[in-house]
């Protein structure tokens, strides 16, 4: 009896007095928006996604974005729309809304083990064209079965280790009997290789990713000869990212590149060297509000590790020359000061640059776009959270 009373006495509806109002509404300006909030430039956000675009088209080699950069389906749909392939998904729940949105070819760049994990993704495999990676016979087996169980089928791309020393297969003979294996079993089939080494593309000197990215290809050439002796057509050569796009695109051997970052930059690839072949602009940013001035030369943020990743660095202040964020606790994050007369005043709001885009896409609900000082439209990061 008082169980059910509790229920009763909690079950009433939030006075609308109480409810949360959004962060921003289209129209508002920039000053308008409740923070901490993620923003969207997009300006510089649609120049990145041309730049990477023509890159990719330059060298006849297709662009499917991945989209565990940002976890947003209408970001995908306007990466589609301006002719990339299709998307990258990393887990099998976070390609659920992307289906639903409307995308249609869709790569989950990783393995799939379990049943739970098998059956959803059978079922969108009945709605959309889907190919994951494997990199062991008994996964395989299992695959088979699920799909063949569902009346469902995927493409498999072999994953294929070139260096990374994460999932993949470690010799050309194990991928050519995988493949074999794929070709031969029901509900799947074989769709190619997937080579992909993520390490390469944060390193800091031009020349040494142009090395890494040598010796890597050299990896994957072994690969793909080695399929072709064994007369087994390797359609997709799929892997690559931002940082090596210029190197990957140019290698001959990848038809495609699953680059993520590139629509939006951070401080951790943006302080790598690009040399002069690409560019982009910083299109992310998160904005926050001075909340606390205890000192002449601090200033204490309203946002924290909920609302920012650090493990890349400390997001960077835009505008405020001298300005640095020193600390990411929880709730807050300390701001310093080279000179106190460079300094925010209590109220006043910031933007900073990300050190890593893709977990701090994961901490939001959702991204205001600006075009300049306006906002444009709110995207729903409908993934977020999806990590299964």
């Amino acid at each position: 009896m008082e169980e059910v009373q509790l229920q009763e006495r909690y079950a009433d509806p939030v006075p609308e007095a109480l409810c949360i109002a959004p962060a921003a509404k289209v129209g508002d300006v920039s000053d308008a928006i409740d923070t901490p909030s993620l923003v969207l430039d997009l300006d510089a956000f649609e120049d990145n996604l041309r730049t990477m675009q023509v890159l990719a088209e330059r060298h006849g080699v297709a662009l499917r974005p991945h989209a565990k950069a940002h976890r947003c389906p209408e970001i995908a749909l306007r990466q589609v729309a301006l002719g990339a392939v299709g998307i990258c998904c990393q887990k099998v729940t976070e390609a659920v809304p992307f289906v639903q949105a409307g995308l249609r070819d869709i790569h989950i760049s990783n393995e799939i083990v379990g049943e739970p994990k098998l059956r959803l993704l059978a079922q969108l495999a009945r709605k959309a064209h889907i190919t994951v990676c494997a990199d062991h016979a008994v996964a395989l087996r299992a695959l088979s079965a699920a799909m063949a169980g569902h009346g469902a089928s995927v493409g498999v791309m072999v994953d294929v280790d070139v260096g990374q020393k994460r999932c993949g297969v470690q010799t050309p003979g194990e991928a050519v009997e995988l493949a074999k294996l794929a070709r031969a079993l029901p509900g799947i089939s074989f769709a190619g290789i997937q080579a992909y080494h993520g390490g390469l593309q944060h390193k800091r000197s031009l020349d040494q990713r142009q090395k890494a990215c040598d010796k890597a290809a050299r990896l994957v050439r072994r690969y793909v000869d080695a399929l072709e002796q064994a007369g087994i057509a390797c359609p997709v050569v799929t892997g690559g990212g931002t940082g090596t796009a210029v190197f990957d695109v140019a290698s001959q051997l990848y038809t495609e590149i699953q680059s993520g970052t590139y629509a939006f930059m951070d401080t951790d690839y943006g302080g790598i060297d690009w040399g002069e072949a690409l560019a982009f602009r910083h299109s992310l940013f998160l904005l926050g509000t001075v909340m606390s001035t205890p000192a002449a030369d601090r200033a204490i943020m309203d946002f924290g590790l909920k609302s920012t990743s650090a493990e890349s660095g400390a997001p960077r202040p835009v505008g405020w020359p001298g300005l640095r964020c020193v600390a990411v606790h929880d709730e807050h994050s300390i701001l310093q000061a080279d000179d106190a007369k460079n300094m925010p005043a209590l109220g006043d709001k910031i933007r900073l640059i990300p050190g890593h885009c893709d977990p701090t896409f994961n901490l939001h609900d959702s991204v205001v776009a600006l075009r300049g000082d306006r906002v444009e439209a709110i995207w729903a990061i409908s993934a977020r959270g999806l990590s299964r």
